[in-house]
């Protein structure tokens, strides 16, 4: 299979435009994982040619990041490894910490965790307003100087906020929620990407699911699924959603003979410097890839995407509710 691929800047090999996110593989949120599953799911990805595997120790208390170093045994030098620092768990849930003294202990857990001696892409998860933006900055600087990161990422920042990065260190990559029904992102940091070069990888790309083609109104989440949180997938809003997917699905199969899900990705991909980062969890979620890939979409068909989503959308709301908490 041939996955399109694009540089980014500070690494040296070729990086898939689709990549791997890694956060129902920690299971937390997710209703758990299936850790054999997991494994052969990262390791089905780079034989894909999947080589971007996007993780953070957040994920399942750092167990998607064990996952992923478990998986790459052997496989290390075939995969981009992009992880982040800058939350730690505090009660129940986590919250914002990019002070340098985490930052370093993160970086160091992380490689440990990952078995390797350098991470290709660090990245701030979320800017922490209790630390001034440069100290993050310089604190990622020396950690590149000293070969433990190779380039440098921002997640869930602004474009003022990576200004103020970008004055200390190059940024490299954004990597904020896209997809075709969280679009915020269009105002302000696409355009910034596309003005500084940044690769901006989109996460959420199958908004948790949604664009899958497998949901019907009557889908259910329990109490530990992230979606049982999530105002899309409460009513009324969420029947619009599935209504508006439906009707994408009718549209990639009348004009392009592809399923929703390959129709979604094809959107992110054919809309900017962009990465879509396909969450997976079991082999099987892969086999969509290969049709996301090698065609795209038309001016045309785009403009009609954009008066589908507002005629089915009534009520959008964005991702708004993953923000985690400030410290005090």
């Amino acid at each position: 299979m041939l996955v399109e691929t694009m540089r980014i800047e500070g690494i040296p090999t070729p990086v898939s435009r689709i990549g791997l996110g890694t956060w129902a593989i920690g299971g937390w949120m997710w209703g758990g994982a299936d850790d054999s599953a997991s494994i052969a799911t990262l390791r089905g990805a780079v034989e894909r040619g999947i080589n971007l595997i996007d993780t953070a120790p957040v994920y399942g208390f750092g167990h998607s990041e064990e996952m992923v170093g478990q998986a790459l045994a052997g496989l290390r030098d075939r995969a981009v490894i992009a992880t982040k620092g800058g939350l730690e768990w505090a009660g129940e849930g986590v919250r914002r910490n990019s002070s340098p003294q985490r930052l370093r202990r993160e970086v160091e857990d992380s490689l440990r965790r990952l078995r390797t001696d350098r991470i290709d892409l660090y990245q701030i998860h979320w800017p922490d307003p209790l630390v001034p933006i440069e100290d993050t900055a310089r604190t990622l600087e020396a950690l590149q100087r000293e070969g433990k990161i190779l380039a440098v990422g921002v997640s869930n920042y602004s474009p003022e906020q990576m200004d103020a990065f970008r004055a200390v260190l190059p940024l490299a990559s954004v990597q904020p929620p896209y997809n075709l029904f969280e679009r915020a992102i269009e105002r302000d940091v696409l355009p910034y990407a596309r003005e500084h070069g940044l690769a901006v990888l989109a996460y959420g790309a199958l908004c948790r699911g949604l664009l899958s083609g497998r949901m019907t109104v009557d889908t259910t989440f329990g109490a530990d699924d992230l979606r049982a949180s999530d105002p899309k997938f409460r009513r009324p809003r969420f029947d619009q959603y599935v209504r508006a997917t439906k009707e994408l699905e009718a549209m990639a199969r009348i004009r392009y003979d592809k399923p929703v899900l390959a129709l979604a990705i094809r959107w992110v991909l054919d809309s900017g410097p962009t990465i879509a980062l396909w969450g997976a969890r079991r082999p099987e979620q892969l086999d969509g890839v290969d049709e996301a890939c090698g065609w795209r979409l038309s001016d045309a068909d785009m403009a009609d995407i954009d008066d589908l989503l507002e005629k089915n959308i009534l009520d959008p709301v964005g991702p708004e509710f993953m923000a985690p908490r400030a410290r005090e």
